[in-house]
């Protein structure tokens, strides 16, 4: 298989896994606090990702002085992007965030224009746009109030949102100096470190120290964490940094949206949720999107290369 087919196959099942993480996430907030899952979720990252290492399944090729230069990195993405997130949350709607975070693709496609200097078509940018209205459509068709008048969560939210953007155009610069394996592991650390250190300040201010384990006493938070440790932050963190080494950041980020279609069977499968026309709307122009981001693209680079020869030729 093709390096590019390789990024793409990585690409899908990234957004499969994110898609279903957020049935998972619901259940574990029954029995923890935000704060608590996060710091759960990526303590179980980080365990599975050491087991390969202590083994010597996998080895690291991370020295000190690189720990320095992929801090960065690891600051915007899961530190960052998941506490700017979580605390949005507490003042925003989780329709006004979908909005928000659906506009990544486009702060992507700006960003590694700037940075990476990445080629894109113009019927690129319009499929691009495509699927981010699509998504956009999906969540303002459910109903989405914006007379809360509070600006903090939508700040917020647009900075977690900058945040990945970030990570993705910053990780496609990494992964050609390191393996895509030592990003993810540096990043699973920091996640580590950030939200236990966020979870027991917030247990020893309060007094409940005690209760940091208790959430572990219940199976379907164990099962939801596990999910969420090992495929939904573990797996994903490889997937996103394999694809981002092989195909370019904006190209790689638009395929983030099709979670959001993945959500939405997920729910009618194992929710009961109700299949609206919207949807299918949304999931078309999504899948439009998607698709003619990256195909139009492989078109576009092949007529280029065909057209070449021609020009030095001359």
């Amino acid at each position: 298989m093709h390096d590019k087919q390789k990024a793409i196959m990585a690409a899908l099942l990234n957004a499969l896994i994110i898609g279903l993480s957020f049935i998972f996430v619901k259940i574990a907030l029954t029995s923890a606090t935000p704060t608590d899952t996060l710091a759960h979720r990526f303590t179980m990252s980080l365990a599975a990702a050491t087991i390969p290492v202590l083994f010597g399944w996998v080895r690291l090729s991370i020295r000190a002085k690189d720990i320095l230069r992929l801090l960065p990195l690891a600051s915007l993405y899961p530190a960052l992007f998941f506490a700017l997130q979580t605390f949005g949350l507490v003042y925003t709607s989780s329709s006004e965030a979908g909005i928000i975070q659906a506009t990544v693709p486009i702060f992507t496609m700006l960003m590694a224009t700037y940075f990476l200097k990445e080629y894109s078509t113009w019927l690129q940018k319009l499929a691009t746009l495509l699927s981010v209205v699509g998504v956009i459509y999906i969540f303002a068709m459910k109903g989405i109030s914006l007379a809360t008048g509070n600006s903090l969560g939508t700040i917020l939210i647009l900075l977690s949102a900058l945040s990945l953007a970030g990570y993705s155009v910053l990780a496609k610069k990494m992964t050609k100096s390191f393996h895509y394996i030592d990003v993810t592991y540096m990043v699973t650390i920091i996640g580590f470190l950030s939200f236990n250190a966020m979870a027991l300040y917030n247990h020893i201010a309060e007094g409940s120290l005690s209760s940091y384990f208790a959430p572990f006493a219940d199976t379907p938070f164990v099962i939801s964490i596990v999910y969420l440790g090992v495929l939904s932050s573990l797996v994903t963190s490889l997937l996103t940094n394999f694809a981002l080494s092989k195909m370019e950041a904006s190209r790689m980020s638009v395929f983030n949206n099709l979670s959001t279609l993945v959500t939405i069977v997920a729910g009618v499968l194992f929710l009961g949720e109700k299949l609206a026309y919207y949807h299918l709307i949304g999931a078309l122009m999504i899948i439009v999107g998607v698709v003619g981001t990256n195909f139009l693209g492989v078109k576009a680079a092949v007529s280029k290369v065909k057209a070449s020869p021609k020009s030095t030729s001359m």
